[in-house]
């Protein structure tokens, strides 16, 4: 009887003992992985695509101490996750850290995720810059003749992209390119910080950019493009280092974005003379909202001056501007050819600016010497209503070409407040014609006040182009990584 007792009770004890085993097992692999330095980290977003694989920089043998190159590591980590691109997709995660690196191109069906605290370093060895031809509908490079280095993050003919991070910070390490720049050392185009060619569906969001090299955001020649919530900031000094340039492309959303630069905060272009003509492709159905811009010396909105592939159907509202040279400006010049027509700008808000409206049609900058003098641009069709502006130095210098006047011009439910040391004429008018209502001060003679009713004479429309319609998810993921 004593030994049937006691049968199960052994049994009891060795179950227990063995369960023991095992969660002693378990404790010791987790502490293992602790102890090797097993980071698990939770996040989500929101995106156009979210991703059913994800790595780390870590796992491809980055190192994130700001003194290690991590070039071949992303590549690395670009080029392995690209075998996901049809199984639904991968994403390539960087953790805290600052980050060294050169230019990398992504892939297809791909997102890059910055941690709020990770910092991509770009690097200041020129060997890590491969030299790309210029672009075809600009003939040459912006800073010299010849070809230019690719941007920090690159990709051409590419599908489904995403850019984005709990504010991630890219930094283009840029007084080293600004003073070879200014020296006049560089064989190439500095580089800018993103680009896309030929691509679609590209978003890029919830990132600081800092001291770009050169340009920072240039999507060209793509479609359906999403820029949203990004702070770009460098020194209102540096040479060229324009906010979000949307080039040749179709289909863009440029929204809810803080942009403190040395040349314009949105600088809409489509080619450069006699190339950007035979390129033949428009930038159209563009969007710009909630934007606030710093630039001295530059425009919130700059329409050219490389535009000689079109520009049309742009949309900009709520647009807040402190110190910036001009609210929108409009640049081209004999020999540009192609057209700036339906642009619709309202509710903007300005404060300290040299001039609001600014039209130039003597841009001087030309590709080379073979461009056509007789090709002659077509400005039409350009609506300003509903904008504020206090402290301005000069309301409005337009300046149409002889022969070529900017035409269809329209302004109106404008109030200008000018600054003590003003200029004594606020309006300078040549070679343009239009109509203006309820502007203040006075405009000049060329665009003749309608009267109050006309007020709203100015067209803003209320079909919302395709890209507004496109639909985020929320993608959440859990990563361990070393």
């Amino acid at each position: 009887m004593e030994l049937a007792r006691m049968i199960p009770m052994r049994i009891q004890v060795t179950r227990i003992a063995t369960l023991l085993v095992l969660v002693a097992l378990i404790l010791g692999q987790k502490g293992a992985e602790a102890r090797k330095g097993r980071i698990l980290e939770s996040f989500e977003y929101i995106a156009m695509s979210c991703r059913a694989h994800s790595a780390s920089i870590t796992d491809f043998g980055g190192i994130g101490d700001g003194k290690t190159s991590n070039t071949k590591a992303f590549q690395d980590g670009v080029n392995h996750l690209s075998q996901y691109a049809n199984d639904g997709g991968a994403q390539l995660y960087v953790p805290a850290g600052q980050w060294l690196t050169g230019s990398f191109s992504l892939s297809s069906h791909f997102t890059l995720y910055l941690h709020k605290d990770a910092v991509l370093l770009a690097s200041q060895d020129m060997s890590e810059w491969p030299v790309l031809k210029a672009l075809p509908s600009y003939g040459r490079g912006r800073d010299a003749a010849g070809g230019r280095f690719a941007s920090l993050i690159f990709g051409t003919n590419l599908t489904d992209v995403v850019v984005t991070g709990a504010n991630g910070t890219i930094d283009g390490q840029g007084a080293f390119w600004w003073q070879n720049f200014h020296k006049g050392k560089l064989k190439y185009t500095r580089p800018y910080l993103i680009e896309f060619m030929y691509s679609d569906n590209i978003q890029i969001s919830n990132l600081t950019f800092l001291n770009s090299p050169s340009w920072n955001v240039h999507p060209v020649y793509s479609s359906n493009i999403l820029v949203q919530g990004i702070t770009i900031i460098a020194p209102i000094t540096s040479p060229n280092t324009d906010g979000i340039n949307p080039d040749s492309c179709t289909n863009v959303r440029i929204e809810d974005s803080y942009i403190v630069s040395g040349d314009d905060c949105i600088a809409v272009k489509s080619g450069w003379d006699e190339y950007g003509i035979s390129f033949g492709m428009p930038t159209k159905q563009l969007v710009i909202r909630r934007l606030t811009c710093i630039s001295p010396y530059s425009a919130a909105i700059a329409l050219g001056s490389e535009m000689s592939g079109g520009i049309e159907d742009v949309r900009a509202e709520d647009i807040t501007a402190i110190h910036t040279e001009s609210g929108v400006r409009i640049k081209t010049a004999r020999g540009r050819g192609g057209f700036v027509k339906d642009i619709y700008v309202k509710g903007m808000t300005l404060h300290t600016m040299k001039w609001v409206f600014w039209m130039t049609g003597n841009y001087k900058a030309h590709a080379d010497n073979h461009y056509d003098p007789n090709a002659l641009p077509v400005i039409q069709g350009i609506n300003y209503r509903d904008i504020m502006a206090d402290n301005v130095s000069m309301a409005a210098r337009l300046e149409g070409i002889e022969g070529d006047p900017f035409t269809q011009i329209c302004i109106s439910n404008v109030t200008i407040g000018m600054a003590a040391k003003a200029k004594k004429v606020p309006w300078t008018c040549t070679d343009v014609e239009g109509i203006t209502s309820g502007v203040s001060p006075r405009p000049c003679d060329q665009l003749p006040d309608q009267g109050p009713e006309k007020i709203t004479a100015c067209d803003f429309p209320a079909e919302p182009l395709s890209i507004d319609r496109v639909v985020l998810k929320s993608c959440t993921y859990r990563m361990k990584y070393m």
